[in-house]
């Protein structure tokens, strides 16, 4: 691109790194050891509170999926904070300074818990430190993980055709960090402890924040607060605006440890809230819109809700899959020793595979028009992993053994993988096309918030599965109840995608010509 008055790049950041944008190149590698540090935490997770701490799988599933449905749904307030006062790029610092720090901690995590007769002995002092590093964690990615994609967005003008390129671009670095992390973290936490598998989880969140201080002037200025000013005033604590925000993190991270305290709490908090939000969307959108806009607004309300189901099944990776490959597999697979928190790297592998075969499959039949709208790809998204669930139980039934073959492993991260490329790429962007301009942001929270609650939900189903023994052996889950759970969410995930496509019509017709 060498002519920069041409009207399609007219806002585009001009200096330019293999075709794009030169500050896309910080920002890939950003994110890229930021998703290291996450995913690689995530991945020995589960593993460490049923083999370390001695949790239940009931209890373990539970902290999941709180912890991860404050993830998904912090980046609301960090989003907010970002728009209206700090910009991306100290949002991005301070979100990278506090993941930094709740990684760190994760390190510290004191005596292994033992058993005294039939009471689990765990060091309340230490598993407070641990909840405080979730809390950091949470906090932290509430401020980078929803601004460090509104920085790549800034880089591309308006009308700049190489914008869906670049956040493919920008998408393989997230899938790039999860596959090494969860190879590397996964492989020294279980072979040489816990505590060295997240120090380099945190080491990998500190090489992406030296990338992006690093980094910043290749930015342009793009990542700067919209008003600086506003900033430096006064607020009503008597510190300037600035400082009160750091600090009013630094209450998010309280709330947070708090609330992962009493993870049941979590659940019951964001499901209120969603119901709360759709409750406001109703109501504007029968008092402020015409009906065009207020149609398209009900189906855009519908199909976020929807996926919320969607995110229930897809997060059994971290929780229930991960335990029942370390119980219940022959992970030797092709000569190789896998640990059961790698398993997990076949999702990353698979959409690194993949991604390219449906951007190519899309393209090929929207030139035929035989393209399946945005309700039909969630209809079919969730009828694949309905039937994904159901085989990958009932084929639990032709083996009694603790050596069940990997294959039916690859079987089940495959159909997560393929149902994922179908619902994932697509949703945000129908958010956006839906919505009412003056309402996307909280739109997009929205969207955030429903998979918050699908994640929380998540641990709940995994909680369901545990079995009745204590100490050492209350991590086992009971096979029984798995199969009957995975059977039952499967059914309910194909019964919901029969249902969106029976709908598709009528939801088409509400979308009035928005693909």
């Amino acid at each position: 691109m060498s002519d920069y008055s041409d009207e399609i790049y007219a806002g585009s950041q001009k200096r330019n790194f293999m075709g794009h944008p030169i500050g896309l190149s910080v920002l890939f590698f950003t994110e890229m050891w930021e998703r290291f540090s996450y995913y690689g935490m995530r991945t020995i997770l589960i593993l460490y509170l049923t083999k370390y701490h001695l949790f239940g799988v009931e209890k373990a599933s539970m902290i999941y999926g709180a912890y991860a449905g404050m993830v998904y749904m912090m980046p609301i307030i960090g989003g907010y904070m970002a728009d209206r006062y700090l910009g991306s790029r100290k949002a991005v610092t301070y979100g990278a300074i506090l993941l930094v720090a709740g990684h760190g901690l994760m390190a510290v995590h004191g005596p292994a818990a033992y058993m005294s007769g039939d009471i689990v002995v765990r060091d309340e002092f230490y598993i407070n430190i641990f909840f405080l590093a979730l809390a950091l964690i949470i906090g932290g990615t509430g401020f980078l993980k929803a601004n460090i994609s509104s920085v790549v967005g800034a880089l591309y003008g308006p009308s700049d055709p190489r914008r869906d390129g670049g956040f493919s671009i920008f998408y393989m670095g997230i899938n790039l960090g999860a596959f090494i992390s969860m190879i590397v973290v996964g492989y020294v936490g279980e072979t040489y402890g816990w505590n060295y598998g997240f120090s380099i989880a945190g080491i990998g969140m500190f090489f992406g924040l030296m990338v992006f201080l690093w980094g910043q002037k290749f930015l342009g200025g793009r990542a700067e607060p919209s008003n600086p000013a506003i900033l430096k005033e006064k607020s009503p604590i008597g510190l300037n605006k600035e400082n009160t925000i750091y600090l009013f993190g630094l209450g998010l991270v309280g709330v947070s440890w708090v609330m992962m305290q009493y993870d049941a709490m979590v659940i019951q908090a964001v499901g209120i809230a969603g119901l709360f939000m759709i409750g406001f969307i109703l109501y504007y959108a029968y008092s402020q819109c015409e009906k065009v806009d207020r149609e398209r607004l009900f189906v855009a309300l519908f199909l976020i809700a929807i996926q919320s189901v969607f995110w229930a099944l897809f997060e059994q990776q971290a929780a229930s899959l991960t335990l029942l490959a370390d119980q219940q597999y022959d992970l030797n697979f092709l000569g190789m020793n896998i640990l059961a928190s790698q398993v997990q790297t076949m999702n990353a592998l698979f959409i690194i595979t993949l991604a390219p075969v449906m951007a190519w499959l899309w393209l090929t039949l929207s030139r035929k028009n035989w393209e399946p709208s945005t309700p039909a790809k969630f209809g079919y998204a969730m009828l694949i992993i309905g039937a994904g669930y159901i085989v990958f139980s009932w084929s639990m039934t032709l083996d009694d053994s603790t050596s069940k073959s990997f294959l039916w492993l690859i079987y089940i991260y495959f159909m997560l993988t393929l149902a994922e490329l179908f619902l994932s790429p697509v949703g945000l962007s129908m958010v956006t096309k839906l919505s009412v301009p003056k309402i996307v942001g909280m739109m997009m929270g929205t969207w955030f918030l429903f998979t918050a609650l699908g994640n929380n939900v998540a641990g709940w189903i995994s909680s369901m599965m545990g079995s009745n023994e204590v100490g050492a052996a209350s991590g086992t889950l009971d096979l029984s109840a798995t199969m009957e759970l995975y059977t039952m969410i499967g059914l309910v995930s194909a019964g919901v995608g029969v249902l969106i496509l029976v709908l598709t019509p009528l939801l088409k017709k509400g979308m009035h010509g928005v693909h």
